[in-house]
């Protein structure tokens, strides 16, 4: 990842930091290489799952699980967090409401979902960005043309309640704060 990649992720990963607790255990979807249990220390526990992932890098702590949710999660107890950071609009869009309802069950009762979904037009700002040689950790060609305005409906489908959205990163990002009713 170039410089700014890793400065957009770490924006990303600030914007949720507020809504995750100490005594959290947080399932990080599309974890990469668990950037976000590095910068917000202050978990329980961590699982990110990623097709990516290095699970060498795990500790006490932090497990990484190379592989896809829900079908590679390994068994424990439901989550107090789970979080999706530019994850959304790698999903086809047939296959949303499974999804979200996969991280309903892995949700315990009130648990969070936190969300970050960046509007489809931002894939041209990648691809010129990637062009020039600035960025070279986005997919753009990965994602499946999103309807960020879908997400509170797919989301409310699978038994969630919106707490809050609002947008970010000069209003090209998204952040969408859930609770599971």
């Amino acid at each position: 990842m170039k410089p700014l990649d890793r400065y957009l992720q770490r924006w990303r990963i600030a914007v949720v930091r507020p809504y995750l607790a100490p005594t959290d255990r947080i399932l990080d979807i599309g974890a990469f290489d668990g950037a976000l249990a590095r910068q917000v220390t202050g978990f329980r526990q961590y699982v990110g799952i990623d097709p990516e992932a290095d699970p060498r890098l795990a500790t006490d702590r932090i497990q990484l699980v190379r592989g896809y949710f829900p079908d590679d999660l390994p068994p424990g107890e439901p989550f107090d967090a789970i979080t999706l950071l530019a994850v959304l609009e790698h999903i086809p869009n047939d296959k949303l409401v499974d999804f979200a309802t996969a991280c309903a069950n892995a949700l315990r009762p009130n648990g969070k979902l936190l969300i970050t979904v960046p509007h489809p037009l931002v894939d041209r700002i990648l691809d010129a960005m990637i062009a020039l040689r600035l960025l070279d950790g986005m997919e753009t060609e990965a994602h499946y043309g999103f309807d960020v305005s879908q997400t509170p409906d797919i989301f409310r489908q699978a038994g969630f309640e919106l707490i809050t959205h609002r947008r970010f990163q000069l209003g090209l990002n998204n952040f969408f704060a859930f609770r599971k009713s």
